[in-house]
């Protein structure tokens, strides 16, 4: 699919703000591959493979070794029904500013 050294933000037709974007819910611990394949239309391969050519090896061997295995990454594996925390100290509808004490 990328032998020919075509790049996946040539492939998919992917701007800079939608790669940062992707690259941002593949960093973060409780987005699913599946989230991400549903805004984009990316499997979790083609992610894998974008967060490899867009990013620094160092950072993209420690990203991987991060997320290898990771249930969080992957909603079938997660044990958890509401899947997102909310801090104690976040205001219903205030866009999360710390409420005054």
């Amino acid at each position: 699919m990328f032998d020919n050294g075509m790049k996946i933000r040539e492939e998919y037709e992917l701007d800079d703000t939608a790669v940062d974007r992707i690259i941002e819910m593949a960093w973060e611990d409780r987005t699913p591959f599946e989230a991400i394949e549903f805004q984009f239309g990316l499997k979790e391969a083609v992610v894998i493979k974008l967060m490899q050519q867009e990013m620094k090896r160092s950072s993209w061997k420690m990203w991987r070794k991060r997320v290898q295995g990771r249930a969080t990454k992957h909603r079938k594996k997660r044990g958890f029904a509401t899947g997102r925390h909310k801090c104690s100290r976040q205001k219903s509808i205030s866009n999360n500013k710390i409420s005054k004490r």
